[in-house]
């Protein structure tokens, strides 16, 4: 299984926004420091911000912030709501032509190895994964404006 790109955009948008918690970002310079699209940035930012995870200030010395704590974030919240599906074999999904569904076991397999996958992320907040912003922010500096 492997996440999209839009999954990777919007952790890598929170992390920086809990890192620098102490003030607002853009995604002008969030993209810059990642080195990533501004116009995919904008599409993550905006599901995001639909959802609750980013606050957006519009005008003059607006910005991005995070749109709640970082411990009330979990990581598999986020990707629920980021990821288009999690259809990881063709018979998860309503479209489904297998024809040995019916009987089947890897189906199921595949059903509980996902669930404990989002069930671990569900255990991990944004605040956990940010425990080390002081090592985060070393490594960004030399990106910082």
């Amino acid at each position: 299984m492997r996440l999209t790109v839009h999954s990777d955009y919007a952790l890598r948008v929170l992390m920086y926004l809990g890192a620098r918690e102490d003030r607002l970002a853009t995604i002008q310079e969030i993209a810059k420091v990642y080195a990533i699209s501004e116009n995919h940035l904008m599409k993550v930012v905006n599901k995001l911000a639909k959802h609750g995870f980013v606050k957006t200030l519009r005008g003059r010395g607006g910005g991005l912030r995070l749109g709640k704590p970082a411990e009330n974030m979990t990581i598999g919240e986020v990707l629920r709501i980021v990821e288009e599906d999690f259809q990881i074999v063709e018979c998860f999904g309503g479209s489904n032509m297998c024809r040995i569904t019916q009987s089947c076991r890897l189906r199921h397999a595949l059903r509980r190895a996902l669930d404990a996958f989002l069930a671990e992320l569900d255990e991990w907040t944004l605040a956990d994964i940010l425990s080390n912003r002081n090592s985060l922010l070393r490594e960004l500096r030399p990106f910082l404006s």
